[in-house]
């Protein structure tokens, strides 16, 4: 199973680099895999690369969702769905 999160870009680095930012963490990640990526856009990360655009509305849904499952485990932690 693989997972991929929206994060925004907050500031772009030399050789195809960025700084993302998910949940106040940020990381640098490789952008050389999506064209035309500009600060304040949001990205799908997969191990360490940006593998797509996300528009805003659809980023925010989703970290809406991480945020929500993150809660509910954190609630019941010993309820984990299979």
């Amino acid at each position: 199973m693989c997972l991929a999160i929206p994060a925004k870009v907050v500031q772009k680095l030399e050789n195809d680099q960025a700084l993302v930012e998910v949940g106040g963490v940020r990381n640098q990640i490789s952008l050389m895999l999506v064209e035309d990526v500009t600060v304040g856009d949001y990205v799908i990360v997969h191990v360490g690369f940006a593998i797509a655009r996300l528009n805003a509305d659809e980023a925010e849904k989703s970290l809406a969702l991480f945020d929500e499952i993150a809660r509910q485990l954190e609630e019941n932690p010993h309820e984990v769905h299979q």
